[in-house]
């Protein structure tokens, strides 16, 4: 599985008759699994329809920063915060210098300032306005801006010059793009996540779970895999994928999810507990379905086995990481369960707003250690996922068990 699987990317497109390459970009990332969405200056639109470009990603094409129905529910800034990553490809030697002055008059350049998300620019131009020195002062102004600069080839040009200035291939692109997701900072490192909700039996059809869909824990296993690392995941029921590469083990109950992890637990450096494990099931599983006869049931529930504490607590245990899913004192709850459960860093986030948390692609989050606190801002679940295995991995190493 590529690791731009699942990713999502935001594709501006300027004025230039390399835009033509961009419609084969678009294909390339979306066989690699991306979810591409493209955002195109008006300038762009004289060389490629956004009606292509509709075709070949299967979402609407994004021209206008001043779309009433988009902008009513503040459209800019949900694409900015959905995208994983933006590269602009083809760009111009005038997208460049706006981006330089940090200008924001069209829906791309504003996109670009108010996105957190890695940008990458591939330039295309002549070779003579390449070379020109304020195109070179522009090009290092964005490098010292962290912005990732695909330089050009070299070759000839639609105006029948020769040099450098042709925009790079989409495949060179997208193994670009995907590099971007597969930095090594957790080489050598073995790291078990737990995802998704368990079932607590009732009887052979009923069972009592939650909401939990697993996308905040796939997210993380994933991160991890494209950050070097070895990864288990032991998931509750859940309609997701994972990774070929990911060593994944499906249970149901919170009692079998906790044999899972301790068959492997001895070789693990960092376990992240994600699972939303149910903190009770029923004392006794009826044999045979219960037939409604009565108009009440009673139930009698016994604790479930506590997985974060119980790995947390065994000699030379690994790295622990916890999540608290809270509707209310979300920091207090979460600060009581770092002691409580003896962890090193607990991820807590409100779960009852509905555009965050269960079954949607965002999340934001408060990061607690016993030394500090960090807060992550709404995002992308993946893009939240690398912040958090980025901030895990330092605190790792300031707790000395690597």
């Amino acid at each position: 599985m590529s690791f731009l699987h699942n990713k999502n990317i935001l594709l501006g497109v300027t004025g230039g008759i390399a835009a033509y390459k961009s419609v084969s970009l678009v294909r390339r990332l979306k066989e690699r699994g991306a979810n591409v969405q493209v955002v195109m200056t008006d300038a762009a639109q004289e060389f490629v329809t956004a009606l292509t470009f509709q075709a070949v990603s299967a979402n609407p094409v994004h021209t206008s920063l001043l779309d009433s129905d988009a902008e009513a529910a503040m459209g800019h800034i949900q694409l900015a915060r959905w995208a994983d990553a933006i590269i602009i490809a083809p760009a111009t030697a005038n997208s460049l210098a706006r981006l330089v002055n940090g200008e924001a008059d069209d829906l791309l350049t504003t996109l670009c300032l108010a996105s957190k998300a890695p940008l990458s620019v591939a330039p295309a131009m002549n070779q003579a306005m390449w070379s020109n020195p304020a195109t070179r002062a522009n090009i290092e102004a964005l490098r010292a801006r962290d912005v990732d600069i695909l330089d050009p080839a070299a070759g000839e040009q639609a105006c029948g010059d020769v040099g450098e200035g042709r925009m790079l291939e989409a495949e060179e692109i997208a193994d670009v793009l995907e590099q971007q997701f597969s930095h090594q900072r957790l080489s050598g490192l073995r790291i078990m996540v737990t995802a998704g909700p368990t079932r607590e039996a009732i009887d052979p059809v009923r069972y009592i779970s939650n909401h939990s869909s697993g996308k905040m824990g796939y997210a993380i296993a994933q991160a991890a895999l494209e950050a070097g690392a070895s990864v288990d995941l032991i998931s509750g029921p859940c309609q997701l994928t994972a990774s070929d590469r990911i060593r994944r083990v499906n249970v149901e109950s919170a009692e079998q999810m906790l044999a899972a992890v301790l068959t492997s637990i001895d070789d693990i450096d960092i376990f992240i507990s994600v699972a939303a494990v149910a903190d009770y099931r029923p004392q006794q599983v009826e044999q045979q379905k219960i037939k409604k006869s009565a108009d009440e049931m009673t139930l009698t529930m016994v604790k479930n086995p506590d997985i974060l504490a119980a790995v947390a607590t065994r000699e030379n245990s690994p790295f622990c990481v916890g999540f608290a899913a809270e509707t209310q004192k979300l920091e207090q709850y979460a600060r009581d369960k770092l002691e409580s459960k003896q962890i090193d860093m607990i991820v807590a986030n409100r779960v009852d707003k509905s555009d965050s948390g269960f079954n949607s692609d965002y999340n934001s989050a408060t990061v607690i250690w016993h030394e500090g606190s960090q807060v992550f801002e709404k995002s992308t679940k993946s893009s939240l996922a690398s912040n958090l295995l980025a901030l895990i991995a330092g605190q790792m190493k300031l707790a000395g068990k690597k």
